[in-house]
């Protein structure tokens, strides 16, 4: 039997793999136990206070940013486009959830981003 470490999700888990079934059979994997989570990594520093806006724009998928519509300081509406993102060959528009002001842009033509990165923030 093999022992391994597998990661899902951020989910860390134990698995035992038995090697070599002689009976023809597909081999079995006994079913995973949960290990210990290993330690977050730290967070980032935050932004100085007042600089970013109370409200998160995120990125919902990893892509590259193709155009940003808006800048600090500008009003929009809901539904405002923000920014224009590429994944996947396709073209995503970003935009404000709320009505408010555009408090920072954190994205800038051509940069890739990961899902989950702040974009943007508003006031």
């Amino acid at each position: 039997m093999k022992n391994y470490t597998i990661t899902v999700n951020g989910n860390v888990y134990e698995v035992t793999v038995e090697e070599g079934v002689s009976t023809g059979a597909a081999p079995v994997a006994a079913a995973p136990k949960a290990a210990p989570k290993a330690p977050a990594a730290a967070p980032k520093a935050a932004a100085p206070a007042g600089a970013a806006g109370s409200v998160v724009v995120a990125a919902p998928m990893p892509g590259k940013i193709l155009a940003v519509k808006a800048n600090a300081g500008q009003a929009v509406k809901k539904g405002d486009v923000l920014m224009v993102l590429e994944a996947m060959k396709m073209e995503n528009e970003i935009v404000a959830p709320q009505d408010g002001t555009v408090a920072t842009i954190n994205a800038a033509v051509g940069d890739s981003v990961e899902s989950g990165a702040t974009l943007a923030t508003l006031n």
